[in-house]
């Protein structure tokens, strides 16, 4: 008999999968109701030995998927829910922890006729200098892959994930968009519950994150009215930032050339716009040395690669999008 859930696990290191099968096998749900697999992006062997020893010892249905290559997140989704003896898909993610009615609740949602279901993620830990911060946020989050669950059918008809979304930002975003345009509707079901442990980041953890803007652009060209009428964007600080590029390569070419008036005023511009941006990501809740990096590099090179990979992505995707 198939089981009623797939739990799909997509994962890039070992690290914390243990912990989340140890959520999942507390889970109030029969466990002849629900299988686990776990789809391995990076095919590291220490992944799948923890998976071989962890379903020894539960004796829960675990299945190990190997990627071949690196292919993202996305694809690894994908594999999972199309490998899924489940008619119904939960996603979360290896370093979240499902809370024992999870499954539970959802089968609720799904018997009342459901067909895509979001829970609640709750982040244990603030953020801290040195996480990464989006540059926009969306307005009303209806579906996020750490903790959200759909009717195979649904996933068929919507085509899965898009696997273009190759790193962990919009490939949710882009999902719930994917089921709206079809007339699928998503309904909340607060009680199945994620906790997502925030893990400690370097304090240039903000600048690696700017590279994710390019994907702000393949959502507009995928889905423009929606992004126009769903995703906030701070027009504030994305006008500072083109600002403060703009009045540093001003300077710096008008005193190649000898027109130093212009370049002290774009010398000014771009002092004003970083003291700005350094004024708001300065902190008193951390040790001055880790503040003094995190705030100044953040200050000073965000603007630059935020704009670049804004650009790089318009143009990579064949856009209009600033």
């Amino acid at each position: 008999m198939d089981p009623y859930f797939t739990v799909v696990l997509p994962t890039t290191q070992s690290d914390q999968l243990t912990q989340c099968l140890h959520a999942l096998h507390a889970q109030t749900l029969s466990p002849d109701q629900f299988e686990i697999v776990v789809v391995d992006d990076r095919n590291q062997p220490e992944t799948a030995a923890a998976v071989a020893a962890f379903s020894r010892e539960s004796r829960m249905e675990i299945r190990y998927l190997a990627q071949a290559s690196r292919q993202g997140l996305s694809a690894a989704r994908n594999r999972g829910w199309r490998a899924a003896r489940g008619q119904f898909i939960a996603f979360t993610d290896a370093d979240c922890l499902p809370q024992p009615t999870w499954l539970a609740a959802a089968q609720g949602m799904f018997r009342r006729g459901a067909q895509v279901v979001t829970g609640s993620v709750r982040v244990v830990a603030p953020r801290q200098p040195g996480q990464p911060r989006p540059q926009t946020v969306p307005d009303i989050t209806e579906l996020s892959t750490a903790n959200c669950f759909c009717q195979k059918m649904a996933l068929q008809r919507a085509g899965g994930f898009e696997e273009t979304f190759d790193l962990a930002w919009r490939e949710d975003l882009d999902l719930q968009f994917k089921f709206l345009e079809i007339g699928i509707p998503i309904l909340r079901c607060p009680e199945a519950v994620v906790v997502q442990p925030m893990r400690p980041m370097s304090w240039y953890a903000s600048l690696n994150n700017e590279r994710k803007n390019r994907y702000d652009a393949l959502l507009y060209k995928r889905h423009p009215e929606l992004v126009r009428q769903r995703v906030h964007r701070s027009e504030a600080q994305v006008a500072r930032q083109y600002l403060t590029v703009t009045g540093l390569v001003v300077a710096l070419l008008s005193a190649a050339v000898g027109y130093w008036p212009v370049a002290l005023l774009g010398l000014a511009v771009w002092l004003f716009c970083t003291g700005l941006s350094l004024s708001e990501e300065w902190s008193d809740q951390v040790d001055l040395l880790t503040n003094a990096k995190h705030a100044g590099a953040t200050s000073v090179a965000s603007p630059f690669l935020s704009v670049y990979w804004r650009l790089y992505g318009a143009v990579k995707y064949r856009v209009l999008y600033f």
